[in-house]
């Protein structure tokens, strides 16, 4: 696996097991939800069993959100999301950045044009950005309710190519599973497919991503 690092000059990252460590802040939700019938698991701690769920319905949910965003009905989906969100929740339950993610901002900033490209809808990926104060860092935000087509698609990452006054060959899609390297690759991106989130290796060698890396301190790494 190899990427040309030489000509890249827009770098696009993903959300959710990206920037977010959205596996764990999920795993939390479910072991306490579980943790009300500890009885139900061996060892009275529902942890494994969240954490296998959670890995298990991702690609579903990856394919269901893909048939809404095919019918055309993923804006109406996410409206809906946010507006429960809004009645359900006085205090957003708040995101985990993920570790070394403000140490790679802050290296790469300096030569390299930054967006975010998330099939998270606006409200929620704003949500994060304000909560880390990351807003700084980005000259563009792309989310689900972007384009009219939100990713495995390549609008998203062509719109943020387009935002950052690039051709798409000079930019590179990071993310964590396969819906991130196929919308990169369908773009004409190079990309970047990470193991700390929802993605396996042999999901993210498939979708066809350049090179895989354990997590984001071995992506600066690569950077520096």
């Amino acid at each position: 696996m190899v990427i040309d690092l030489g000509r890249v000059k827009g770098l696009c990252f993903d959300i959710d097991g990206t920037l977010s460590d959205t596996d764990d802040e999920w795993v939390s939700r479910m072991t306490a939800l579980f943790s009300h019938a500890p009885f139900l698991f061996t060892n009275g701690n529902p942890i494994t069993f969240a954490r296998w769920l959670v890995m298990v319905t991702e690609s579903p949910m990856n394919g269901v959100y893909h048939l809404l965003d095919r019918l055309s009905l993923d804006d109406e989906f996410a409206r809906l999301y946010s507006r429960l969100s809004q009645k359900r929740m006085r205090k957003p339950h708040p995101f985990q950045l993920m570790k070394g993610a403000r140490e790679l901002l802050d290296l790469v900033q300096g030569n390299h044009v930054l967006t975010v490209v998330s099939a998270r809808d606006s409200l929620s990926t704003q949500r994060f950005l304000d909560q880390y104060e990351l807003n700084t860092y980005f000259s563009k935000v792309v989310t689900s309710q972007t384009c009219e087509y939100t990713k495995p698609f390549p609008h998203p990452v062509r719109h943020a190519a387009q935002a950052m006054g690039l051709n798409p060959e000079s930019c590179v899609m990071i993310g964590d599973t396969t819906v991130d390297i196929l919308a990169g690759k369908a773009a004409g991106a190079q990309t970047i497919g990470l193991l700390c989130g929802f993605g396996t290796e042999k999901e993210l060698l498939k979708a066809g991503a350049d090179i895989i890396l354990k997590d984001l301190i071995e992506l600066k790494k690569l950077f520096e």
